[in-house]
Formats: C-alpha cells, structure tokens, sequence
C-alpha cells in the first residue's frame, strides 16, 4: 500500500507524555485525593452504582510500583463518531501493556460497542499498530453507536471476556459511551466478573467537558481544521469582495466548535447557541442581527462577510423549539400516513397549516420552502423530524436576504448581498492528529493502562494541566459517576453524562463577545493556515485558543 510523505513521517513521530509516566510503568505510584460525589442527584447515582460510586481521584507520581504484577488481556472499543487521535489512544496503551510485560495482550473489538457483543476482534501486534501511529481516523477497528445498556448485553459481555480471559475494557467515547462504561463497570464489580473498565474522553463537539476534564481529545485538530477552511475562505472573501459566506460547523448540543472558530478566524458573525437560547431570540431577531451586520458593511463598500453558524442552532430558537414540538405530535400515528399520502406539496402545505396553532404556523410560513419540506423529512426512530437535515446556513440567508429587500424597500440599504453556503463536519473528524491531540491522546492510553494496573474501575482516563508543555502535565483517574447527573431519557430517569454547553460568563464568550461589534463592522480576519507538525514549539503545540482563556493566558 502507498503511503504519502507526510504519513510515513508521522509514523516516526514520538508522542510526548507528561513527566510523571516518562519513569517507566515500574517506577510509577499513586497518589490518592479526596472522595468524590456526582454533579447532581447524589443519592440516586449512588443507589445505581453502589459498588463504583463515591472513589478518590487519583494522580500517579514518580515512585515504586506497588501494584500487584498479573497478565493483562485487555479490550478496546472505538465508540461513537471519529475523532482524531483514537489511534494514539490505542497506540499508547498497547505500549504501556507491552512494556509492563511483553505477554500482555490487546484485544481491538470491530465496530465499535457491538463487536464486544458478536465477539468480533482483532490481537494487535508491533506491526498491526505501527501502521496507525499518529494518524487520523478510527479504521483500526472501526467504530459503532451500539449502546451497551441491557443486562442481556451485560450477560453476553461478561461471557466474551471470561472466553478471551479478558482482565479489562477500555471504552473510548464520548458523554453516552462514557455512560455506559460507567454502567458496564458497575455490572462486573456487583457480579464480581474480574474486569474492569476504564474511559477515555472524546468528542470533537467539545461538550464532555468539566473542571476535571479539560478537553476532550479531538476538538484541537477539528476545530484547527475547520478553522484553516474558513480562514481560507475569509481570504477568498477578503479577495473577490463579493460574496457572504455562510459555513455550518459541527456542534448539535453546543456551540464550542463554533466559538473556537471564531476565536481563531474572527469572523464578522458568529451564532452561540446558548446565547440564543438564554435571549430567546427568534429566527427574526437573529436575520435581523446579522443584515445589521451586512447593511453596516455595505455602507462601508464591503459587500462580503462570512458568518459561522453552529449545527444544532435552530433546535435552540424557543419559537422553531415549538414548532418541531408540534410537528413531531401534528404526524404522530395515522396522521403520518395521511399526509404522506398527499400528492402536492400544496396539499400538504394546507394539511400542515390547519394542524399548527396560529403562533407555530406563523414561524413556519417565514422559512424558505426548501426548508420547510426538510421539516418533513424522513423521521427518526422515535418519529421525530430530524433537526440535523435542515440546512440552517441556507435558512439564515434566505432569511437576511428578505429582511435586507425590505431595507432596500425603505431606502435603508442599497448594497448587493450574494450568499454561498458551506457546512464543514466530516472534513475534522479524521485528520491528521495535530501534536497537541497525538501526544494527549497516547498520554490518555498510556495512563488508561496505569489505571488498570492498579486495579481501578468505572475510572476515566485523566490528564490535566494542558495548557503547559507536556511534561508539566498531570495524570491520573477519577471515577466516571462525578460527571453524572439524572436526566429524563425517552419517558424515563437516566443516569448520563451533564453535557458541558458553553458557559456565557466564561472567559472564551467573554472575549468573543467583547470584540463582535468590531468583528461584525469591520474585516479583522485571521487566516490560521494548516496544522503545523514540525518547528517551533510555540507554533506546532499550541493548545486551543479556548483552553488558552479558560486558563487565564491572553491570546491577543
């Protein structure tokens, strides 16, 4: 198989761990915090996990190993979407198995959560996992979005461990997956299986996200991605001095990719999901926001600008929130079938308009007809609309160019406005790992397997401080069920992961925030360029500019 330059280059890249782990696994030691306790509901989470609930963070510090010497045969899952840097994951903690004790064994499960389940594996060997260090993507194994949730699955699990003599299971995934490792944990230690089970946090969305976890691996290389795209598009912009550019990124539940973006791109508008929800803004108020911007522009002879808007937006306007409600009811059953079986559109635009109340019609006879019959869609597997096929960054400039006709109308404007429209999601998702993320990611697996060693369970894979150079930072574990909270899940309680939205009193809106007016007025771009690999530190390991202020370091 051809390889290019850059690949077999990366292959040779010597990820760097954080000082504590560089002593060998046999001069490592732990160092035991305070007891911990969820987020929220305590004494629920504590009934649901009796046997995981309420261990001690840890750190390991440089010291005599005092775990007890035994083979390991450990799984691995990839859950969830990709992002890049699994590998490294993978790769890191094959290496601290193998330099523990050269008989351990790695055992990779095949597309995702359910090749546990089918027992559908692979043993990785020095050549299998040589072929993926540092690079991009979850083609090792594959990954999955089986959830591992019933006690048959648990049953079957178990069995499939107690073939292979499997002693642990690390699950790398985000919020849900990470959830179910904290279930799957808890099931062998009540039914004394022998295995543990320890997380990694991933998810380029940035959401899993706490005082404890920093960043979750994938967001610094998507977001640098993303942000290369749309500073050379800014430049573009900048250059043809014609066009606005309206990109979609990746963010349903939250809107961190987005304001990363932002906060490397300076764009003239940027939507923050959060904000719009706490404002409750409707989807006239956020046209209005951004033909401000144009109109504001445009007397300043600059008929261009580029608009970041995150993917989920609409699901958090209170007024379109109301309208999907009563969508999703208005074709619920029968009803389905009746207006499915409506030959025109026109016949099923009246069908919609007497189902709606008055206010919900109102916001749905504002969209553009495109939009619309993406409300319409296929459903679900719960019969809902699925809010992720509607192309918000053509429904918001469809929408500024009717409020900015209306303004032509009034003699309030009389510049030109010609939209093109981009969604950047899967372009991030397998890149190359930038340094920062290849070298947190293998420190995640090289600690993954330290947890083991030591006999934790229902653990997350931890490193912090990362806004100092790696051998500053500082591993450890913390027990999943500190993230957890009760929320209702398809009519019932669930244990589950708070999701991390983005913080409006946080330093990185904050920022933002203080300087959109300007951002919005005048051409301030920034083009980022590509992921830099090799050179100077302080260009090659830079760490988000989100984790930069979270951290109190200026970015100016």
């Amino acid at each position: 198989m051809k390889i290019s330059a850059l690949q077999k280059a990366r292959y040779e890249y010597q990820p760097k761990l954080p000082g504590m782990l560089r002593n060998g696994v046999e001069n490592i030691c732990v160092k035991e915090g305070k007891e911990t306790e969820s987020v929220a509901d305590q004494a629920k989470i504590k009934a649901l996990f009796p046997e995981t609930y309420g261990k001690k963070e840890i750190t390991f510090e440089k010291g005599k190993n005092t775990a007890c010497a035994k083979p390991q045969v450990v799984g691995v899952i990839l859950s969830g979407g990709q992002a890049p840097g699994g590998h490294n994951v993978i790769c890191g903690l094959y290496d601290a198995l193998k330099k523990a004790n050269k008989g351990n064994k790695l055992i990779g499960f095949k597309g995702g959560p359910s090749g546990l389940i089918e027992d559908s594996f692979v043993e990785f060997d020095d050549a299998f996992i040589d072929a993926y260090r540092n690079t991009g993507g979850f083609d090792i194994i594959g990954s999955g979005r089986t959830k591992l949730e019933t006690v048959e699955q648990f049953k079957v699990a178990t069995e499939v461990c107690k073939k292979h003599g499997i002693t642990a299971i690390v699950i790398i995934g985000g919020d849900d997956s990470n959830t179910n490792a904290a279930v799957l944990a808890e099931y062998f230690a009540q039914n004394k299986a022998g295995v543990q089970v320890i997380g990694c946090p991933k998810t380029i969305d940035g959401d899993l996200k706490n005082d404890d976890i920093e960043c979750s691996f994938g967001f610094d290389t998507a977001t640098k991605t993303y942000s290369e795209l749309i500073g050379n598009i800014e430049r573009d912009c900048n250059s043809a001095k014609k066009y606005w550019h309206f990109v979609k990124v990746m963010g349903r539940s939250a809107s961190h990719v987005a304001l990363e973006c932002a906060l490397e791109t300076q764009p003239n508008i940027c939507l923050i999901s959060e904000e719009v929800e706490l404002k409750k803004m409707s989807l006239s108020q956020i046209a209005n926001q951004i033909a401000d911007s144009v109109v504001a522009r445009s007397k300043k002879g600059m008929n261009f600008g580029v608009a970041i808007i995150p993917e989920g937006v609409v699901e958090f306007v209170p007024e379109f929130k109301k309208l999907i409600a009563e969508i999703n009811e208005l074709l619920a059953g029968a009803k389905a079938e009746a207006f499915n079986a409506l030959a025109t559109w026109a016949e099923k635009y009246e069908f919609i308009k007497k189902g709606l109340s008055t206010e919900s019609f109102n916001v749905f006879d504002i969209l553009p007809q495109t939009i619309q019959q993406q409300l319409f869609l296929e459903r679900d597997p719960h019969g809902n609309v699925q809010v992720s096929l509607i192309e918000s960054e053509k429904l918001f400039s469809a929408l500024v160019k009717d409020v900015l006709a209306k303004k032509k109308a009034a003699g309030e404007y009389n510049g030109k406005f010609n939209a093109l429209h981009h969604f950047f999601g899967y372009e991030g998702r397998c890149a190359f790992p930038s340094n920062f993320d290849a070298d947190y990611c293998y420190s995640l697996g090289y600690n993954a397997f330290m947890l083991i060693q030591y006999g934790f369970n229902g653990y997350l894979s931890k490193v912090s401080n990362l806004s100092k150079p790696a051998d500053q930072w500082i591993a450890g574990g913390m027990p999943i069920t500190k993230m957890m909270n009760i929320e209702r899940r398809h009519g019932e309680d669930k244990p589950v992961i708070r999701k991390a939205l983005v913080e409006l009193d946080g330093a990185p809106f904050k920022y933002f925030e203080s300087h959109r007016k300007e951002w919005a007025e005048n051409t301030c771009y920034l083009y980022p360029g590509a992921i830099q690999y090799y050179g100077p530190a302080e260009v090659c390991d830079l760490t988000t500019k989100t984790l930069a202020l979270e951290k109190g370091i200026k970015i100016d």
